[in-house]
């Protein structure tokens, strides 16, 4: 039998995502039955999958040990100790951290499967200054608030613990915070200030979009992009 104490970036999940994010061995079936047979109780009572949890929570665990293997994780303090870099930060607080990322660098590890990433930037960064130690978290580790494009360049938020996180995530859901960007074009657009509305479909297979003006299929998620131009010249010089 193994126990699990929840701590502050463990809290306020369902218990099935946490074990899910804590033991990325265990398979869904098997959590399931688990809780079913109580083999995994919460404080030593029966559990359900939706139960959501409390810092202090203790979880008994009556499941195999190979599940509990973390061998091959992609953060563990000695892979985080060999990466060395500076990292691009504008502000920086207790909870969260600014970063300007440039046009060239991916912010998560893509199909390459490459760790020169802002993400692991991030977080070796956090390492170093005793921050973050993945060997001592169970379901978190720092994480991006929001993404950009590989070749495009911006400001990056990013929370050092579950709170800010889901804060953060939540006022991005609600728009409480917009998309701004700057965009040299070919052309001079017929309106200085318009907003453009389409519907935008993604294929997640082939890592494609396709945008459309009219008659868009069921599928189909609406989107608007607002601009104003602020400067014109003959010669592309601004």
């Amino acid at each position: 039998m193994r126990t699990l104490t929840i701590g502050q970036n463990d809290a306020g999940q369902r218990l099935d995502k946490f074990l899910t994010k804590a033991l990325p061995r265990l398979p869904k079936s098997l959590l399931y039955k688990s809780i079913r047979i109580k083999k995994i109780k919460v404080n030593r009572k029966r559990a359900t999958p939706e139960q959501i949890l409390s810092a202090g929570d203790e979880l008994q665990l009556f499941l195999p040990d190979d599940l509990f293997d973390r061998t091959g994780d992609a953060d563990t303090a000695s892979e985080l100790s060999r990466i060395r870099g500076d990292l691009p930060i504008l502000y920086e607080d207790d909870n969260l951290i600014l970063l300007d990322k440039r046009p060239g660098i991916a912010v998560h590890e893509d199909e390459r499967g490459s760790a020169d990433t802002l993400l692991t930037a991030l977080r070796a960064y956090l390492f170093r200054r005793g921050e973050y130690d993945p060997d001592k978290e169970q379901s978190f580790a720092p994480s991006l608030c929001n993404r950009i494009d590989r070749n495009t360049g911006g400001i990056v938020i990013a929370a050092k613990n579950a709170a800010t996180l889901r804060d953060m995530n939540e006022r991005i859901r609600r728009r409480v915070m917009g998309k701004y960007y700057l965009a040299a074009v070919h052309g001079v657009p017929k309106e200085r200030e318009a907003t453009l509305r389409g519907y935008l479909v993604k294929d997640e297979k082939r890592k494609e979009v396709t945008i459309f003006r009219e008659n868009p299929p069921k599928n189909a998620k609406e989107i608007a992009t607002r601009y104003r131009v602020l400067a014109t010249s003959p010669d592309g010089k601004l």
